[in-house]
């Protein structure tokens, strides 16, 4: 599927967001180039790894059977609604349903997935003339416990890129340097990746972020609710959020600046 406004245009299939390009300029990493086989995923509902933790995750009303960044990823898009302007997808699921983890039995030794909650996962893309907008919309029980974070990958195209978070700049090499558990940048809700233009990051809803790569031609920026390598993997129920009584929303803007 594709999205167009003047001089923008979006790409999505099956739900996942592998184009972005603004004035012939393409933005987001390719499938097939090195550093990671996706463009963009989501991590619901939790957030990190869980091999150290038998794969299971504390909840208020059970143990819930997760791997790394959760089981909405192994449950697909169903689209819901188009226009030339947007698209919405959702996902839906019923609690303890087992879910196959495409993981096992080569990167994982588990083999089914469970979370003891309901939920349904909107995501919506939206193509403004201020650039790309992204809302993410989560409805359940009250009280459902949850981790939320979008995991974009974007191409890099310079030698020396940079990422500018709370007036500070964070090299490229530095996010190298961090490894597997990815930088964390705190307190934030706006990035700059500034490489051969300047990719302005806004969210709402997260006020956190995780820098990961292992390669110089692409980088992840993760908007993301908790980051999860403050804590041992038992105890990574202490960055749950709650659901309330209205649906919890939350949303990535993508503005380049030429």
């Amino acid at each position: 599927m594709r999205l167009y406004l003047k001089d923008q245009s979006v790409t999505i299939d099956k739900g996942e967001l592998v184009s972005y390009r603004v004035k012939e300029t393409e933005y987001m990493h390719q499938k097939g180039s090195p550093g990671w086989r996706n463009v963009d995923t989501e991590m619901f509902p939790i957030i990190g790894p869980t091999a150290d933790a038998g794969f299971q995750v504390q909840t208020p009303r059970e143990i819930a059977i997760q791997d790394q960044h959760g089981l909405l990823r192994e449950l697909e898009y169903q689209l819901e609604q188009q226009t030339n302007l947007s698209a919405t997808y959702s996902k839906s699921y019923q609690q303890r349903t087992p879910i196959k983890n495409s993981k096992y039995p080569k990167k994982s030794t588990q083999k089914l997935l469970l979370w003891p909650y309901n939920f349904k996962f909107e995501k919506k893309f939206e193509l403004k003339p201020s650039g790309l907008h992204i809302t993410f919309t989560i409805s359940g029980e009250k009280d459902s416990p949850f981790m939320f974070g979008y995991h974009p990958a974007f191409r890099l195209i310079t030698k020396n890129p940079t990422v500018i978070a709370n007036n500070k700049v964070i090299t490229l090499h530095q996010v190298l340097e961090t490894g597997s558990k990815a930088l964390q940048v705190s307190n934030c809700n706006t990035l700059v990746l500034q490489d051969k233009n300047e990719l302005v990051v806004v969210t709402s809803g997260f006020d956190n972020f995780m820098l990961w790569t292992e390669v110089s031609n692409m980088i992840c920026i993760e908007p993301i609710t908790f980051y999860p390598y403050n804590v041992k993997q038992q105890n990574l129920d202490e960055g749950f959020t709650f659901l309330k009584d209205t649906k919890a929303v939350f949303s990535v803007h993508l503005a380049v600046n030429s």
